[in-house]
């Protein structure tokens, strides 16, 4: 398996992967999957910003992908990032999401981040939980009922783990 930076010919099968997600998973809280436009214009802002976007490949498919962005738009949180994770259904729990999660780590210093999050929908995803603990996550709230699919309240389970100097230093 190779992980590499994500480009325009990848947006098919990325596409594909999440829209999976979105309509068969609670992992994300979209209800309508994004059109292939729309997921190569998401990782545009998020190339634009000098952050990574990857994706995992081996024999010339993409089994997922994964990516880095700032947790919330306000400058204040500029060393604040948040990863994202999506695998192939069909492969999900065979390493693909730990290895491109531990990928987006190894360069989130480089981009200025000393926290990540994890934004996980549904505290019944025990797969992304689990991922993110086995790669020094820990959980720091559970934000109840916080969103409706599939006829159910789903919660938000928030993990965080430093990166670099974390909090050890001021920012600057």
């Amino acid at each position: 398996m190779e992980l590499r930076d994500a480009g325009p010919a990848d947006v098919p099968a990325m596409t594909a992967i999440y829209a999976h997600h979105v309509l068969h998973g609670t992992g994300t809280f979209e209800e309508e999957p994004p059109d292939e436009a729309e997921m190569a214009r998401r990782m545009g802002n998020v190339q634009d910003q000098g952050w990574p976007w990857l994706v995992a490949e081996e024999d010339g498919k993409i089994l997922g992908f994964a990516y880095l962005n700032q947790f919330r738009p306000r400058s204040a949180y500029r060393y604040a990032g948040e990863d994202s994770v999506y695998v192939r259904n069909d492969i999900r729990g065979q390493g693909v999401g730990k290895a491109l999660v531990a990928a987006l780590l190894r360069r989130a210093e480089d981009c200025g981040f000393r926290q990540i999050f994890a934004v996980i929908g549904d505290s019944e995803n025990v797969g992304s939980i689990g991922l993110h603990v086995s790669l020094g996550f820990r959980q720091v709230g559970v934000m109840r009922s916080t969103g409706a699919k599939f006829g159910r309240w789903l919660d938000v389970v928030t993990m965080q783990r430093a990166v670099g100097e974390g909090d050890r230093e001021p920012p600057g």
